[in-house]
Formats: C-alpha cells, sequence, structure tokens
C-alpha cells in the first residue's frame, strides 16, 4: 500500500513522533504520519475537513467524541474543519511504527457533492437536504472504502497527466460515502433520541434494529415505516444507499464486530445471537463485509490490545 517510489521519504524519518510526508492534489493534500516511539496527547488539527485511515497499529483519539475512541485499522475517522484532536500512541516503536494517512479536502468540494447529490438523487419531502454536518465521524468501514483509500494513495503517487482530476473523481466518491454513512447515523441518533420517529424510513431503521436476530419480514418492515414494499426499497436506496436486507446485514456485522472485541462470547453464540444459519454462513457474510474471518478478526485484537486492555470502538460501517 505504502510501497510507491514517491514515499521513500519515510525511511529516513526525521521525527519519532508524527513524522509526515505530504503530497500535494491540486486542491487537496495527502499526508502519511509514521510514529515509532509512545506519545501521549499528540494535537491534531486542520482548517479543511480531514478524513483519516489507519494503516497500521492503533491511536487513542480525544477531544472529538464524547469518550475517548480506539482507532485501528480498516477504520475512518472524519474531522470536522478547525476541529482538533489529541492523540496517543500506546504501542509505536521503531520497528513497528504506527501509521495513518490523512487526506485534507476543501469545503468547497464537499459543498459540490452534496449539490450533486441535491440534484441527483434529492432526499424526501420529509428530510432535510443533502448537506455535511460539521462533526467528527468515525466508524469501521468495508473493503470498497479499503479499496478507495488505497486507489487514492496510489493517485497521489502517480505522474499521470490526468492525475488531478482521478483525485478529485475519487475523492467525490469517498465523499459521497462519507455523507451516506453521517446520514444513517443522524437518523439513528434520531431514532435514539425520539420516542416515536418523525418519518417512515426512520420507523423502518428502527424496525431493523429492534429486530436484528430476525428474518427480514418485508412486509412487516413496510407496514411498519406506512409505505409499500416498492417505496420503501426506493427510498432505502436512494438514502441509505443498500437494500434493506443489506442494511440489516451491516447491522449485523457492526453488532459482531462489537461483541467480538468488548466480550468473550464464542463465534458460535455471536452468530446465533445474531440470527445466521450457522457458523460457516456468519464466517462468510462476515469476510465479505470485512475482508477477515470472525476469528481472525478476534485474533488481531487480541494482537494489537495492549496489557491492560483496550477501548473498543462499536460504530456503523461505511
Amino acid at each position: 500500500m505504502l510501497s510507491n517510489t514517491s514515499l521513500q521519504s519515510r525511511d529516513n524519518p526525521i521525527k519519532l513522533i508524527e513524522n509526515r510526508v505530504a503530497i500535494a492534489g491540486e486542491n487537496s493534500q495527502l499526508s502519511i504520519y509514521d510514529t515509532y516511539y509512545p506519545a501521549t496527547r499528540v494535537a491534531l488539527s486542520s482548517n479543511h475537513l480531514l478524513y483519516c485511515g489507519m494503516i497500521t497499529g492503533r491511536k487513542i483519539m480525544h477531544g472529538a467524541t464524547e469518550k475517548p475512541c480506539e482507532f485501528r485499522p480498516h477504520e475512518s475517522f472524519v474531522m470536522a474543519p478547525g476541529e482538533r484532536v489529541y492523540i496517543d500512541f500506546p504501542e509505536a516503536r521503531l520497528d513497528s511504527p504506527t501509521t495513518c494517512m490523512t487526506v485534507e479536502i476543501e469545503r468547497t468540494q464537499v459543498a459540490r457533492v452534496c449539490d450533486l447529490l441535491n440534484h441527483r438523487q434529492p432526499r424526501d419531502n420529509e428530510l432535510p437536504s443533502w448537506d455535511y454536518v460539521p462533526r467528527a465521524l468515525h466508524m469501521p468501514h468495508g473493503i470498497h472504502t479499503q479499496a478507495l483509500l488505497e486507489r487514492l494513495i496510489s493517485l497521489y503517487c502517480d505522474d499521470h497527466p490526468d492525475r488531478d482530476a482521478m483525485i478529485d473523481l475519487a475523492l467525490d466518491e469517498l465523499i459521497m460515502r462519507m455523507l451516506r454513512t453521517q446520514t444513517r447515523e443522524l437518523l439513528l441518533e434520531e431514532i435514539e433520541t425520539d420516542s416515536r420517529p418523525k418519518h417512515g424510513l426512520a420507523a423502518a431503521l428502527q424496525w431493523l434494529r429492534d429486530n436484528l436476530a430476525q428474518p427480514l419480514d418485508c412486509t412487516e418492515l413496510a407496514r411498519s415505516a406506512c409505505m409499500s414494499k416498492a417505496q420503501l426499497y426506493r427510498q432505502f436506496k436512494r438514502e441509505i444507499g443498500c437494500t434493506p436486507g443489506e442494511y440489516q446485514q451491516r447491522l449485523r456485522i457492526d453488532r459482531a464486530r462489537d461483541l467480538l472485541a468488548r466480550t468473550s462470547a464464542s463465534i458460535t453464540e455471536i452468530c446465533l445471537d445474531l440470527g445466521y444459519r450457522s457458523p460457516s454462513h456468519f464466517s462468510r457474510c462476515f469476510k465479505a463485509a470485512t475482508g477477515e474471518t470472525p476469528s481472525g478478526y478476534r485474533a488481531r485484537l487480541a494482537r494489537d490490545a495492549p496489557a491492560d486492555g483496550a477501548l473498543a470502538a462499536g460504530s456503523r460501517a461505511l
């Protein structure tokens, strides 16, 4: 992922904590940060939206969310413009640095993508228009977003004549994925804070959350949203970017990640608690979503965890 010659200066760091290699695009900037020594309360801020992706190691982020949150590979952390966080590096070493990538994205590009979505995929009248809400966003991401981040690194290092245009297109996709994730987060927050859903989509999301381990009953789901099945599926595709069944699968995988990280429950117990037919079915679904098997995911967390335990972050996938 980081073998490109444009990043070879990483081989001779000038700092042991947050050694930075930056590559500029026309309207954005990629940075790779390597930390080789344990540190605490290292500040990070940006005047632009900052999209962060962990590559190796583990960080603990303070200040952007209500509680400190752990940041690991295959997770994204989005900082709002002007936001400041403080980072702990509990296990960085010379022979095993903690490495993170960041992409600074101009607000004008975020606004342009919002305008594009409002034109191409206008939201239901009951819902606010597409817009970025300036707040921290932390979530595990799926294999498609992981592949997109790796492609972005490759594009920044490329000398193709259309490099900047291709970077902008890839960033547009990344922003769209971020906006859809934030939309889901805001809808789910609404469910948690309001005793009664304000609109049909929120009612459907609440039904899926409350019936996570049950087989998907499309008739009952549509009834809960006061919509026809066709209307419900159209609204899911437009607002959430997937079908109700696909979204239920995301919720199950997120819950499985949380249980694997926070509990000692067996994989079979987790599988049955979440409504999967068998451990092999669960393992196939988990690997398709995350690129790892449940046992491999748990083993990686155990390898990376400090001796006194770890903070786990339970969020929803991008």
